[in-house]
């Protein structure tokens, strides 16, 4: 497999993460740069992780969690964009504010976006792939979606103040039913 064709599949993958990013970066007032870094990183981080285990795994186990990835996603996503969406509808002095900072919510939403991944390692196992050049542009490429996807959010969020954590659980909800529809579509 060429770096390009890598590369491409590393787009894929981190577009999730973009999309996810620009939600957090939308209720961060004022962003920081270890914000947008943070965030990126833990995306990455967990973004790269994830092939690599795929590729670990291989063969032995990959028919059975293959089978059920595309469901933990969805109910992962689907509960925090419910969440996200519940509270932003509440009276403010009921609302809980969700930190897009906390480091369970971002793990959470980084290993939520990043399943597809392990299948993608699983897929490298069967080929001749060097997994750690490919394990370096995934993660590098999904540092800079994420990086970039909280910077758009955070600039552009105000466009839409209070609507910005509707339109975060809605994204997360989309993503939980493509996940799950493209699994059953095979």
């Amino acid at each position: 497999m060429h770096l390009l064709d890598i590369t491409a599949i590393a787009a894929a993958l981190a577009a999730d993460s973009f999309a996810v990013s620009v939600g957090s970066g939308a209720m961060l007032r004022p962003l920081k740069l270890r914000h947008a870094l943070r965030i990126g990183l833990f995306f990455s981080i967990v973004q790269a992780a994830m092939p690599w285990l795929g590729w670990r795994t291989g063969i032995a186990a990959g028919p059975l969690l293959a089978s059920c990835e595309s469901w933990i996603a969805f109910v992962l996503l689907v509960a925090i964009g419910s969440k996200m969406i519940y509270e932003s509808f509440a009276r403010q002095e009921e609302k809980t504010p969700i930190n897009p900072l906390a480091t369970t919510l971002l793990i959470t939403l980084a290993i939520a976006t990043s399943l597809d991944a392990l299948a993608v390692g699983f897929t490298f196992s069967f080929l001749d792939v060097a997994i750690m050049p490919a394990i370096f542009i995934i993660g590098t490429v999904t540092f800079i979606f994420a990086f970039s996807g909280t910077c758009i959010g955070a600039a552009f969020g105000h466009v839409f103040e209070d609507r910005a954590e509707l339109a975060g659980g809605i994204v997360l909800i989309g993503i939980g039913i493509k996940i799950v529809v493209e699994h059953l579509a095979g």
